[in-house]
This record gives structure tokens, sequence and C-alpha cells, in this order.
């Protein structure tokens, strides 16, 4: 079953092509990396995926319901004055709603034991290490329960313990049936960890299995 069907997709900045053309499908538990140099468009298509970019042409269609997406930008608010409990529970927040329910709090719970930062709960997110605030922001994306994760280079900045540390939590979530879109720069996680890469250089250049790709046409 796809998850994500994206059919000749177009995307642009102004009269600025980013994204050309662009066809692929996302079959229910696959770990997917879009990998390209900096400028290619892979931040770009993320966000017109989970609807924060228009489209220019072309279209996608996602065939689970959009409470069952979770998108982990790039850039987010690490120094936002307010707990770790806070922040995870805003991963529940539902248009219309202006309160949380036992269910909402019992979820954000969950994800935090999950990640094994419960200990963190009444912490300020500004004071966490970026690994904590990582996982912190990975747990708001999962206490919605998604079906969907999508990622937008989740480990910029942060070291190489840090980082395969959090590729291993996204394998194991991978391997209970979570489907995972994410674009990387880390060629490493995308060897250790990925079942397929689509390569973007503003058009798709590769498309196929994850030992298939050889990382010939990207340079960083």
């Amino acid at each position: 079953m796809n998850v994500l069907e994206v059919e000749n997709l177009t995307l642009s900045y102004g009269a600025s092509p980013v994204i050309l053309d662009a066809t692929f499908s996302v079959e229910e538990g696959e770990y997917i990396c879009l990998v390209g140099h900096n400028g290619s468009g892979k931040s770009t298509l993320l966000k017109s995926l989970v609807g924060l970019h228009g489209v220019s042409s072309g279209g996608y269609t996602w065939h689970v319901g959009r409470d069952k997406l979770s998108y982990l930008p790039q850039s987010s608010p690490r120094d936002f004055p307010a707990s770790v409990m806070e922040i995870v529970l805003t991963g529940r927040q539902r248009s219309g709603r202006l309160f949380y329910t036992k269910e909402d709090y019992s979820e954000a719970e969950n994800a935090l034991e999950s990640l094994s930062i419960t200990n963190l709960a009444k912490r300020r997110i500004g004071e966490l290490s970026g690994g904590q605030q990582q996982r912190a922001l990975l747990a708001r994306a999962l206490c919605r329960r998604p079906k969907v994760l999508v990622l937008d280079e989740p480990c910029a900045g942060l070291d190489t313990c840090i980082t395969d540390d959090f590729y291993a939590i996204l394998g194991e979530l991978h391997q209970k049936g979570l489907t995972v879109l994410m674009a990387s720069h880390d060629h490493n996680s995308v060897g250790a960890w990925a079942t397929r890469v689509i390569e973007i250089c503003n058009r798709i250049t590769f498309d196929g299995p994850a030992h298939e790709w050889t990382g010939g046409h990207t340079h960083e």
C-alpha cells in the first residue's frame, strides 16, 4: 500500500524552479532517505509535502490522514521558554481545541518514556544538550502516534555519537512499522538504516534500493 504518491511535481521560489517534474511513491513501511547537495531541493520538497510550501505544477496525494503524519523540521524553537512536557504536548494540538485531554497527557508521557527522557519532562528545553533536545522534539512528533514520520536533516549540527544514537532510535521505530521519509547529508546513516534512496539534484537522479546507491552524484 502506498502512503504517498507524487506525480510530476514542480516547486519554485518565485520564478526560479527548485524541484522539476518529480514523480515517486512511498510504500507503507519504507525508510527512505532523500540525498543531494545543499540547494538541491530536498528541504523544499519535504516542506511542500507537509503543506508548508506551494506547488507550481503537478501534485501529490497522501493516503493517510494528516493526523497520522508528523514532521520534524531542520530548524525548531530550541530556546522556546517552555518545559519538555509542554513542547511534547504541542504534538497533540488539534484545530479548534483549546485544551489537552487525559489521553494527550498519557500519549506525551508514553513518548517521553519510549525515548528514555521522562526525567527531563520538567526541564526547559533550552537548558538541554543538542541530543536531548532532539529526543524531545522527536517525542513531540511521536506522541500523535504517526504512521509516517517526515524529517528534514534531523541531526544537523550534532556530534557523531549523538547522531548514531538518534539514527538507532529511528531504526528501531522503523522496525516497529513506522514509515520514515528523511532528508539527510549523512551518507553513513543512508547505508546503515535506509531501505531506499532518492537522490535529488533539482530533479530525481536516482531512486532505488539503498544498497544500490553509490553516492557518486552527490557532492557535499
